[in-house]
């Protein structure tokens, strides 16, 4: 356990936000949160906020883990209630133009701004999933948050934005390998060949079944959520002039599992 009076503030209580502040409640550390219409299950020691501006006073340290699509507003309702002590970690997924947008409006505040990417699924590690930290100040991040023992990774001389990058190159192969799978495992049982299809699949991830599995059941749960991380990995692409023919493909077919979840949730 760890000194308790480490104070942290988890801003967005979604999937990833609750693990997050679930977990770092088992670490000893003082959580406070806020999202507009909480859903998960939260620890009782969490103290839930009426917004974004009440959740950061006084906290030492503060992971916002919303959509990227309502990032830079959060950053405009918290610039007049940032201190220059505070860590802020800016986790959604969004592309390094936005990560550097965001600075530019926390800059007044004079907070320190860590680009902190989430590089894995968020089930089943939580706070201990791979993060990789860049900017001007992720390395005294690292070092505030050593008695956590995070699973965190820093980018030495980086500036915010390459954290960002970094996770959205990689989301290309790993969104477009389990695009691909899907498909060929529509199409595999659509022809009566299931078994077939999986096999050819097994031969090229060194005979891995889970991991198809994971793959398919991974896409569908996360339609929406990667849908989203594919729009700006598409965003990234064609600002450095690449045209995103493969990526599209892959944001199409999340769409596609996206409205089939939809369509039969209950």
């Amino acid at each position: 356990m760890m000194n308790n009076k480490l104070k942290i503030a988890v801003l967005g209580l979604g999937e990833a936000g609750s693990h997050f502040a679930n977990d770092l409640v088992n670490l000893g550390v003082e959580v406070v949160g806020f999202d507009p219409k909480p859903i998960h299950q939260l620890n009782e020691a969490i103290s839930v906020k009426t917004s974004n501006a009440e959740a950061v006073q006084n906290a030492d340290v503060i992971f916002s883990a919303n959509l990227s699509s309502v990032s830079e507003d959060i950053a405009n309702e918290l610039v007049n209630a940032l201190k220059p002590h505070q860590f802020f970690c800016e986790m959604n997924t969004s592309g390094p133009e936005k990560k550097l947008k965001i600075a530019s409006i926390l800059k007044p505040s004079g907070v320190k701004m860590i680009d902190l990417a989430i590089m894995a699924p968020v089930p089943p590690k939580g706070m201990m999933t791979p993060l990789l930290a860049s900017g001007e100040f992720a390395f005294e991040f690292s070092e505030k948050q050593k008695p956590l023992n995070l699973d965190l990774s820093v980018l030495k001389n980086s500036k915010i934005g390459d954290a960002a990058t970094r996770k959205l190159l990689r989301s290309i192969v790993y969104k477009g390998i389990a695009a691909v799978v899907c498909e060929a495992m529509e199409a595999g049982k659509s022809f009566g060949m299931e078994s077939y299809i999986r096999s050819q699949i097994s031969s090229l991830i060194g005979g891995n079944q889970d991991l198809i599995d994971r793959f398919v059941e991974g896409s569908r749960t996360h339609a929406t959520r990667r849908m989203h991380e594919m729009d700006a990995v598409i965003e990234m692409l064609e600002a450095q002039g690449i045209e995103p023919i493969v990526t599209k493909g892959t944001r199409n077919n999340l769409e596609k599992l996206s409205l089939v979840s939809s369509k039969y949730a209950v």
